[in-house]
């Protein structure tokens, strides 16, 4: 399952997607957070999904790949649906075991607040896999320079976000020859009972950690002696392009809005 993790990954392909400009990525993916919010019933999670699905072709990312490597966070979605399905009321009774009833309501609102996790998931994950960390790293710091004049470190927490975001599969990396070692050893973290497990994990963090740890002071130690100073007196050897294609691609936020609007309830 790590091998196939997603998150804070880069694919190089030669895609509409992948040639747009990075800042545009950030601005639409963060409008059309806003846009799935609206959404409340079948017909505008349709449309949605229509439109994640035009990216994901237009990017020339597979639909497999992709969903293979959410499922880490399929248990998270599977407790969402059930939370609501037992929490939420209202709309009529449709089934009743014990104690516990499940109405129309909980239903409806448990797989639409669950759609609507996966898709703002895979929106934010089409532009990671399409967007290298540098690319990613000058679009915040260049959105985010306003605040510079308000004293906040822009360059310093671009960084800081674009180092996380590489980590991830670096750390997903390291854990799967950590466990591989274990189970080599004779290891079994997959027997046992919950409680069990738990415990065979705990071998796992301790080289995990020291290895992050070792990584992080290698890192620092490379920028220091490359004489790394924030962004004092620095130049941009890439320069971020915005086209034509940016703006009608961000443009298209407005039908697609309107559209969910006249759809809504």
């Amino acid at each position: 399952m790590l091998d196939n993790m997603v998150l804070g990954r880069y694919v190089p392909l030669d895609s509409f997607v992948h040639h747009l400009d990075p800042r545009m990525k950030l601005i639409f993916v963060f409008l059309m957070t806003i846009v799935i919010f609206l959404a409340n019933n079948i017909l505008t999670y349709l449309l949605l999904i229509a439109v994640i699905l035009m990216a994901l072709s237009a990017s020339r990312l597979k639909l497999s790949f992709l969903i293979g490597g959410l499922k880490p966070i399929l248990l998270l979605l599977i407790f969402t649906f059930f939370m609501h399905i037992l929490w939420t009321k209202g709309g009529g009774t449709l089934f009743r075991l014990g104690f516990l009833t499940v109405d129309r309501n909980g239903v409806e609102q448990g797989i639409f607040i669950t759609l609507r996790f996966l898709l703002i998931i895979i929106l934010t994950t089409i532009m990671t896999l399409s967007t290298s960390p540098i690319s990613l790293t000058d679009a915040i710091e260049t959105l985010f320079r306003p605040l510079k004049k308000m004293k906040v470190p822009v360059h310093e927490l671009a960084l800081m976000m674009s180092i996380a975001l590489r980590f991830i599969p670096t750390l997903m990396d390291e854990t799967q020859k950590i466990m591989r070692a274990q189970v080599s050893r004779g290891s079994d973290m997959t027997a046992g009972n919950p409680v069990k497990r738990l415990k065979a994990i705990v071998p796992l963090l301790v080289p995990l950690f020291v290895s992050a740890f070792k990584r992080a002071e290698d890192l620092a130690v490379a920028m220091e002696v490359r004489g790394y100073r924030g962004d004092v007196n620095r130049t941009k050897y890439r320069r971020l392009d915005w086209r034509l294609a940016d703006t009608l691609t961000l443009l298209t936020l407005i039908p697609i809005t309107l559209l969910i609007l006249y759809f809504r309830n």
